[in-house]
């Protein structure tokens, strides 16, 4: 009892079974990978210098910044008009929305990879239209380019750009607007000037985020690309699996991470839920000069103070316009983001219940045989069996740790939580084919790889991570008055936290677990490197049938997996709303009667 007190008197020692897994499976790894690099004991930069003397490598590299560069333009460019018309939407009509965004931002990636497959493949959705309609004599050349490549892209990150955008806008005070629109502002100069400065933090978010994963992707540029647009995730997985020489891969793993690296330290990123203001000055001292600037912008604008002055008095007392136009517009911008969203996903469940030899869409008949196959053959139910009980492990493991993790880190010094967070996540803020390389060098060391307790300590990096932002989110809400009325009655730590605290964050910690467990369910790239050839998971399973053949029953196993997000919002919704009266009854008692506390 009195070392579990020492430990509420000191939470630090709480993040000290997180930073332990962290150490052993990927800091210290990483720092081998670097000496890797750089020919230990040899020191040398030759690793380094052999990579940019080669253009086949530079063009790879730039290709990689290129790639993700423009998908997150294009995301952004659809993302914030989308976030802007969500809040702008009635609160239920809004939360309708962004389950609906929310739900293939939760599907397997590699499901959404693989019904774009079967939508621009040579006998996908598309092609099959126009031939049958008479259009096209022979398919096109729908897949397999630079074009198929962003299309799926944008598909897989859009989600993660539209909810950092929604949660900023939020937050802006709507007067503020409405000021400047008194003051004579029209719509767009009160957008332009008030709004759009408002909502940057969530557009660094948002931007940071895409980019920085789009570095890291693997799957899609394979699945959809040709061989002019690999990235270096694909240039690393090819090193690893071709060649016994480790210091290739070690090198671009380096030079990719450093991207990375030097893109957050810029710009910086905050997942731990630093308020929007605490961006850091360079940025908003940057954009506002992009976006207020200019004495000569200045002088035109008082120029035109008059017109502005004298239209506005004009239209004051006018019959407001309804802006139909404008709202029918924005509808169907809503619609069509969310049929871009869906749809894909739409297309593979119906086409799961073909009744062909192959995958068509409409199918000519209805049948579950492709269900009968997945849930009857030993390959695929095996595969599927293995990604539960090693999801289930690391769902257990990564909520416990990542629980007490976030509790402490709630309780410690700003500064040391800030910096005790920054390491935290580290792994789900760097290209994962580098944390893939890194766990895969630290579990070689203890004769790990090729074992499920490999793949679980491997999947457990990220998922921590994932429930250490979700419980620290859940924590910021959490009145710790409560906490401390139950202490001040002789209740003990553990009491506390058990009878006050856990009930009151459970949502989020029930949350928590089942997106560990997703992340570790949908997870390939790590899978693929520490698995060897002993062990093979469902996503696996499907990688290597998506390569190698278009097995129908892939359908299948993808319309099963789409049934997990909207699992997890139904989890996670009774969880809450089962907390709110358990909450209410907690701080009516300690307000009413607290000796009963």
């Amino acid at each position: 009892m009195n070392k579990f007190q020492t430990i509420g008197r000191n939470p630090i020692w709480l993040t000290v079974p997180a930073l332990a897994v962290l150490l052993v499976v990927f800091s210290v790894p990483l720092i081998q990978l670097f000496l890797t690099s750089l020919n230990v004991p040899a020191f040398s930069l030759a690793n380094y210098q052999a990579f940019f003397s080669r253009p086949a490598y530079l063009r790879v590299l730039f290709q990689t910044v290129e790639i993700s560069v423009v998908a997150t333009a294009i995301c952004l460019i659809i993302g914030y008009p989308m976030a802007y018309l969500m809040v702008a939407c009635s609160k239920q009509l809004r939360m309708t929305l962004i389950a609906l965004v929310i739900i293939p931002y939760l599907t397997s990636g590699l499901v959404r990879t693989y019904a774009w497959i079967a939508i621009l493949g040579d006998r996908g959705l598309i092609n099959n239209l126009f031939l049958s309609l008479g259009i096209i004599f022979s398919p096109l050349p729908l897949i397999y380019n630079r074009a198929a490549v962003y299309i799926g892209m944008v598909h897989i990150m859009l989600p993660m750009m539209i909810l950092p955008l929604v949660s900023s806008m939020i937050g802006v005070d709507k007067s503020l607007v409405a000021a400047a629109r008194s003051m004579g502002a029209r719509p767009f100069t009160a957008f332009w000037r008030v709004f759009l400065p408002l909502t940057l933090p969530g557009i660094r978010s948002g931007c940071l985020l895409v980019f920085v994963v789009c570095l890291g992707f693997y799957i899609t540029p394979a699945a959809l690309g040709g061989l002019g647009d690999a990235m270096l995730s694909n240039f690393i997985s090819s090193q690893m699996a071709t060649s016994f020489n480790f210091a290739p891969a070690a090198t671009a793993s380096f030079i990719l991470l450093a991207v990375a690296v030097v893109v957050l330290s810029f710009v910086g990123l905050d997942l731990a839920g630093t308020p929007a203001g605490g961006a850091k000055p360079g940025w908003k001292s940057y954009f506002g000069r992009l976006i207020v600037s200019h004495r000569l912008k200045r002088y035109f604008d008082k120029i035109g103070t008059r017109r502005r002055a004298s239209q506005w008095a004009a239209g004051l007392y006018r019959a407001e316009d309804p802006r139909r136009l404008a709202k029918v517009a924005g509808f169907v911008f809503i619609v069509l983001v969310l049929f871009y969203l869906l749809f894909p996903e739409i297309v593979v469940v119906v086409m799961s219940f073909g009744a062909g030899s192959f995958l068509e869409f409409p199918p000519s008949g209805l049948s579950l045989q492709w269900y009968r196959n997945f849930f009857g053959d030993p390959s695929w139910n095996g595969a599927a069996l293995t990604s539960v009980q090693i999801g289930i492990v690391v769902a257990l493991l990564a909520t416990f740790v990542g629980t007490i993790a976030a509790y402490g880190l709630g309780r410690v010094q700003p500064r040391v939580s800030g910096l005790l967070n920054m390491v935290i996540l580290t792994p789900i803020t760097i290209p994962v084919i580098v944390v893939g390389i890194a766990a895969y060098l630290g579990l070689s060391d203890f004769g790990l790889i090729g074992s499920k307790a490999g793949i679980v300590l491997a999947h457990s990096l990220g998922a921590i991570s994932y429930v250490v932002v979700i419980v620290s989110a859940t924590l910021t809400n959490f009145d710790r008055r409560l906490e401390q009325a139950a202490m001040s009655m002789r209740a003990g730590p553990a009491r506390a936290f058990w009878r006050v605290t856990l009930p009151l964050i459970r949502p989020g910690i029930i949350g928590g677990a089942f997106f560990a467990f997703l992340h570790s369910f949908d997870e390939v790239v790590i899978t693929s490197l520490v698995s060897g050839f002993a062990i093979r998971t469902l996503p696996l399973k499907m990688w290597e049938n998506i390569r190698n053949q278009i097995d129908p029953t892939i359908a299948a196993v993808a319309s099963l997996l789409m049934l997990l997000p909207v699992l997890w919002l139904v989890i996670l919704y009774f969880a809450w709303w089962r907390a709110q009266p358990s909450a209410r009854v907690l701080d009516q008692t300690m307000a009413t009667n607290p000796g009963d506390a």
